[in-house]
Parts: structure tokens; C-alpha cells; sequence
């Protein structure tokens, strides 16, 4: 959407396509404390913003088998599910573009299970429409995890095959008339047309475009892998072996019999040319092959992602290092040049100017408004961190949010909390990775510190965590329910008092997020060095005028890197302390000996003490914790406790806390998505933003100003 967004406001002639999905990602409710999913029927009502267009319907097919014959391959026996076409405006800010997001649905042909002679189950045969339908059903959910279902597989062609299709039939619409010969009507579509891959989703994309090359267009193979490469560039978004997509090869044979044909040639021509650099490298051929081999035959799409495209992209710094240099090595060995950076970034028209108005009109009285298209002018910032009238201002418009957002908890889940207390902010996925479960443990720390020494000074907290678990990740479940289980215990203690609350948010979406973001002193960003590939929410905390407790992974590096390491609440161990401890083995029984609140805490969850009427409730928990803990949660633990000891210090000098702020906010230029979108047109799709404003319908054009010069569409 961020993307959307800026290439709009930038001018770029730019389509973004996906799946109309009839059911989103799930509503959570939460229930005795455990998550329970709901249906998100969100078109119920209708949507105002959607037009459908039935004219440009496009087939999609499925199964079948190959045909094989002197002029060349014929996909045949074809299930057909037609795609329908809804578009969105996506307008620019304030330069009258209005560029189009084009969502397909699936729907039945109308003789669907009627054109063979069957025996005549009319009714069957109408009903069965639902089995075409289906594949624009529903979003799966998972976070960071691949489920290999043949129904997703579907989705996956689905969006790939109908925008293909238009992207073509646009194509050659701008080509009609021309005087281009027409066996050479291809040559410049890598001139007019850039399409990046988002994750390994779409990869499908580079066979069907290669089939749809060398089938229908019939163009030599050379050619038509030559302009597939040159059109396709590829992002990577994740480390987590787990999150890499690998599809058997027989559900592809089933599903895509020609496709997987066309694959198996990629890989036979990729593979030859490896062996003639690496002649007897076995190895290398199998750790490169698109084909994995060893139990069932896996394709491996990131692989095919890399050879058909001629870019590939992380999303910061840190994880387009690692890319480069441990999980596609060989790839970047062979092709260094394709290997890039594009850090990740926000719009500042939503995630400042729509969910925080106050912040500003704030900044706009102090550097102007034009920062909104241009959020480097930020810096400017830096000349009032000493005014103490800004300061007094920024603090006043944290605390007018910190009200409001406590006032609408109030209403919508009659919870009361102290708009006064330090509002500890951890909202995202819930997954090992992101270590929900450490910001726990510290909970469960402060709540036995403030037991311990009730008359000690302590820095009032309201710890909010929120975001969903895949309905799948039964771990992730135990976690939600494990901070529910401490809130209860912890919001229930006269002892504690407003000391500290704890708040389990509830259904964390997009329309939640613009609330809560605004509200927030501290951002927790404690991802395990090297699993975080960038993070967003990150940026839009420090756009917010959060501060930043976080380890040094994804974007976290790089907002370190703008605003001074100091003026971020960094702990943890980096990459190499992770490589380092991989090495030696980590061994989690040596931290839970060594530190007394950790063994406290972890005894008070093995005991019951937090689920009296089932002491046994969080054994997997701590059993994982102990024995099989990836994201080695307790190397961190006294790290993390200690740093936080650094934010309730701060927290209590309000002055030094809002000049951080001012810095933080100062700094976030780099993080528009702006930035991010004027990267990849200039070194990947090789189009220049244009910052001219269009004049409204409304205003007569000079005949001059009526030619768009014709420019890639991305």
C-alpha cells in the first residue's frame, strides 16, 4: 500500500496487482484468553472504492496435458476459470495522478461441468461453480511459513497467468499501427515493461511468460529468456528456511504440466552453464539446481526467481548482506552485479499526516509543509531539539494522543489505563522470531521486582502486545495466551497497583495501527539478529516520536545509522554474536543458572503460578525455552532487562526523553517510501519519477502539455 502510494505521488505509470480476496486476513477474538479466528467477510456491506470490469474478463487454465508436435508444444484438455478484473484508484498526494490497482477474482465459466455431455445434473453442475470460485476465496494467513496446498498454488498462478495476460494485451495495444515488423514486435518489451516480483509469491510468472513467449508468440527460446530476464527483477523477503517456498514437483505436474516442462529446460540450460565454469563441482550443481532432489523432487523458487530475473533485491542493509553472502552465495558469486539493496520504507501520508495530525501540523509550522513529498527536509528538525517551546509541544502532542488512545481503549474493551505511565508498545505477528516471548519475561520481571520492593520508585508502565498468530502455529498461540495468562495475574495484584498494566490488543490490523503508532513512548523492534529482514513498523514508531528498544537486525541498523546509535535503546547480541554462539552451541540451562530473575520467572511459568487451574498449561513453552529455542531468547534476556533499566532512567526526565524524540523524528527521512520507489525505478525498472503536477479535468490543457512521453510501465 506504502508503495501504491508513493509511485503515485512520484507520477510513475505504475499498476499493482493481486487477488480480490472475499475473505482477508481473519478478525481475532480473544477468548479466556486464547485467540480464536473469525471470518473477516469484509465486502458484506459492498465496497465503495471498487470498480468491476467485466470487459477485460481473461482465462486462466489448469491440468491438462502437453502436446507435443513439429510446431511446437500445445497445452490441451484445460480447465478454464475466468478472472475478473476490479480496480482501485490509487491517487497521488496532490498532484491529480490517479494510478490503478487491478484485483482479479475468480469466477466459473458459465458452461462450466456443462459442455461435456454429462448425464445431466444440471443443478450439480451449477453448484460445482463454487470449486472454480474458490480460488479467490480466502488470504492464507501464515506469517513467515510455506504450507504446500494446492489451493494456494492455484491463487499463485491464478494472479500470474491473468496479469500476464493484460500486460500483454496493454502492450500490444500501445503497439498497434506501429511500424515495428511484427516477428520483432517483442524486442522492446523490456523497454515498455518492468514487472517486480514481491517475495517468491509470483514466480510463476517467469514460466508462464517464457510459455506464453515460445508457445503462442513462437519466438526462439534465446530470445524469449533474454526478454523474460530483462523484464522480471526479484525481492526477497525473508531468511527463515521455512518461509522459502518449495513446490513438489508432482503437485506442479498435476496442476501445470507445461509449466513445470519449461522449468525443467531453465534448469537443464542453468545447470550446463554452471558446469562449464565449475567443471566436476557436483555440489555446487545441487545446491544451485532449481530442482531439489532427496525424498520428494522440490522446486525451489527463489532459485528460479534469481536466474529469471535481472535484479534481486533484500529490503535493508543487514538482510541484503545476508542474502549476498549466505543464503543465494553461489547465486552472487556467479552474478554479482544482480545482487542489490532497496532498504524498505513508509508513506508519510498515511503514517504521519492521516493517523497523526497534531505531530503534523507541528513540524509544518516549524520547516514548512513541504517535507510530505520530500521527508529527508526532517533534518531541519535537528535547529529546535534545544527550543523549549517545540519541546514543551512535541511532549503536549504525545500526551493529547497517549488520552485519546486511552479513552477509545476504554470504550471499545473497558480497560482503564494511566495516560501518564510510559506506553511500552509491541505490536506485529506473533512468531518465535520476534520474541514476544522475551518482552514477557521482562514483565514477569518487573512484576517480581515491584513485589519484592514495593516501596521502591518505579517507573509506571502499560505494556501493550498485540498481533495475530497463524491459526496453524500452535507455539505462537501458546504465547498469546501466556501474556494474557500474566496480564490477569499482574492487573489483578493490589500490590502492583498502576504501577504496571498489561494489555493484550486485540485484533491488530492496519485501522488499529494508526491508532495505537501515534500513542507510543517505546517501540519494541527485539527480533533475534539476522531474522528481521526489515521491519516497517519500526519506521513508523520513529516517525511517531517513539524511542526504539531493539536489537541491531532489518531496518533497526540503519535508523541506528541516521540518528546516532545513542539516541536508539540498542542491546542484544548482532549477527556475528549469533553466528559466534551457533558455533559453539547454545546451551539455554547455562543462562536460566547464571541469572536469578530468569530462573524466578521461568519457575513462576513452569509452576502454574500463572495458570493455577492447569499448572501444566505452558510446559511447551518452556520446554521449547530450554531445548529447542532458535531464537535464543535467554542470550538476550539479561541484555534486554538491563537496557530497559536505561529507559525508565530516561523516562523520568521528560525534557532529555522529547529532545530524543526530536532527534529520532529528525532522522526518519530516509525511511519514506518515496526514497525506497525513486531506487528501484532509477536501478531497477530504469524509469525517472516526474514531479510534475498534472492540471485537474477541470482546467484546459495547452495542446503542448497533451503528449505523455511513453515510459516504462512498472
Amino acid at each position: 500500500a506504502c508503495f501504491l502510494d508513493s509511485m503515485a505521488t512520484l507520477g510513475l505509470a505504475a499498476y499493482g496487482y493481486g487477488i480480490r480476496y472475499e475473505y482477508g486476513i481473519f478478525n481475532q477474538k480473544i477468548r479466556d484468553g486464547w485467540q480464536v479466528e473469525e471470518a473477516d467477510d469484509w465486502l458484506r456491506h459492498g465496497n465503495p472504492w471498487e470498480k468491476a470490469r467485466p470487459e477485460y474478463m481473461l482465462p486462466v487454465h489448469f491440468y491438462g496435458r502437453v502436446e507435443h508436435s513439429a510446431s511446437g508444444a500445445k497445452w490441451i484438455d484445460t480447465q478454464v476459470v475466468l478472472a475478473l478484473p476490479y480496480d482501485t484508484p490509487v491517487p497521488g498526494y496532490m498532484n491529480n495522478t490517479v494510478n490503478t490497482m487491478r484485483l482479479w477474482s475468480a469466477r466459473a465459466p458459465n458452461d462450466f461441468n456443462l459442455r461435456d455431455f454429462n448425464v445431466g445434473d444440471y443443478i450439480q453442475a451449477v453448484l460445482d461453480r463454487n470449486l472454480a470460485e474458490n480460488i479467490s476465496r480466502v488470504l492464507y494467513p501464515n506469517d513467515n511459513f510455506f504450507e504446500g496446498k494446492e489451493l494456494r498454488l492455484k491463487q499463485e498462478y491464478f494472479v500470474v497467468a491473468a496479469t500476464l495476460q493484460d500486460i500483454i494485451r496493454r502492450f500490444k495495444a500501445s503497439k498497434f499501427g506501429s511500424t515495428d515488423v511484427v516477428r520483432n514486435v517483442f524486442d522492446s518489451f523490456p523497454d515498455q515493461v518492468a514487472i517486480q516480483l514481491n517475495d517468491t509469491h509470483p514466480a510463476m510468472a517467469i514460466p508462464e511468460l517464457m510459455r506464453i513467449f515460445v508457445d503462442i508468440e513462437k519466438l526462439p527460446w534465446d530470445k524469449a529468456w533474454d526478454i523474460t530476464k530483462r523484464t522480471f527483477a526479484y525481492t526477497n523477503h525473508t531468511v527463515l528456511p521455512e518461509a522459502l517456498e518449495r513446490w513438489p514437483v508432482d503437485l506442479v505436474e498435476k496442476l501445470l504440466p507445461r509449466h513445470l516442462q519449461i522449468i525443467y529446460e531453465i534448469n537443464q540450460r542453468h545447470l550446463d552453464h554452471i558446469a562449464s565454469l565449475f567443471p566436476n563441482n557436483v555440489d555446487r550443481l545441487r545446491r544451485m539446481s532449481l530442482i531439489e532432489e532427496g525424498g520428494t523432487k522440490r522446486i525451489n523458487m527463489a532459485h528460479l526467481c534469481i536466474v529469471g530475473s535481472h535484479a534481486v533485491n533484500g529490503v535493508a542493509k543487514i538482510h541484503s548482506e545476508i542474502v549476498r553472502t549466505q543464503v543465494f552465495e553461489d547465486f552472487a558469486a556467479l552474478e554479482p552485479e544482480k545482487f542489490q539493496n532497496k532498504t524498505n520504507g513508509i508513506t508519510p501520508r498515511r503514517w504521519l499526516l492521516l493517523c497523526n495530525p497534531g505531530l503534523a501540523e507541528l513540524i509544518a509550522e516549524k520547516i514548512g509543509e513541504d517535507y510530505v513529498r520530500d521527508l529527508s527536509q526532517l533534518t531541519k528538525l535537528h535547529e529546535f531539539v534545544d527550543d523549549d517551546l517545540f519541546i514543551r509541544e512535541v511532549a503536549k502532542v504525545k500526551q493529547e494522543n497517549k488520552v485519546k488512545f486511552a479513552l477509545y481503549l476504554e470504550k471499545e474493551y473497558k480497560v482503564k489505563i494511566n495516560p501518564s505511565s510510559m506506553f511500552d508498545v509491541h505490536v506485529k505477528r506473533i512468531h518465535e522470531y520476534k520474541r514476544q516471548l522475551m518482552n514477557c519475561l521482562h514483565i514477569i520481571t518487573m512484576y517480581n521486582r515491584i513485589r519484592r520492593d514495593p516501596a521502591k520508585l518505579f517507573v509506571p508502565r502499560t505494556v501493550i502486545i498485540g498481533g495475530k498468530a497463524a491459526p496453524g502455529y500452535h507455539m505462537a498461540k501458546m504465547i498469546i495466551k501466556l501474556i494474557n495468562a500474566v496480564a490477569q495475574v499482574v492487573n489483578n495484584d493490589p500490590m502492583v497497583g498502576s504501577k504496571l498494566k498489561v494489555i493484550f490488543l486485540e485484533n491488530y490490523r492496519v485501522s488499529l495501527a494508526e491508532k495505537v503508532i501515534p500513542a507510543t513512548d517505546l517501540s519494541e523492534q527485539i527480533s533475534t539478529a539476522g531474522t528481521e529482514a526489515s521491519g516497517t513498523g519500526n519506521m513508523k514508531f520513529m516517525l511517531n516520536g517513539a524511542l526504539t528498544i531493539g536489537t541491531m537486525d532489518g531496518a533497526n541498523v540503519e535508523m541506528a545509522e541516521e540518528a546516532g546509535e545513542e539516541n536508539l535503546f540498542i542491546f542484544g547480541m548482532r549477527v556475528e554474536d549469533v553466528t559466534e554462539l551457533d558455533r559453539k552451541g547454545y546451551n539455554a540451562q547455562l543462562y536460566y543458572d547464571r541469572l536469578p530473575e530468569l530462573k524466578q520467572a521461568i519457575d513462576q511459568i513452569k509452576s502454574g503460578f500463572f495458570s493455577p487451574k492447569d499448572p501444566n498449561l505452558f510446559n511447551d513453552v518452556v520446554n521449547m525455552l530450554f531445548h529447542h529455542d532458535r531464537f535464543k531468547v535467554f542470550a538476550d534476556y539479561e541484555a534486554y532487562v538491563k537496557c530497559q533499566e536505561k529507559v525508565s532512567e530516561l523516562y523520568l526526565n521528560s525534557k532529555a526523553w522529547t529532545k530524543m524524540v526530536i532527534r529520532n523524528i529528525a532522522a526518519a527521512g530516509k525511511f519514506s517510501s518515496d526514497r525506497t520507489i525513486k531506487e528501484y525505478a532509477r536501478d531497477i525498472w530504469h524509469v525517472e519519477p516526474s514531479d510534475l503536477k498534472i492540471p485537474p479535468p477541470n482546467e484546459p490543457r495547452d495542446a503542448g502539455q497533451d503528449k505523455t512521453p511513453n515510459g516504462t510501465a512498472a
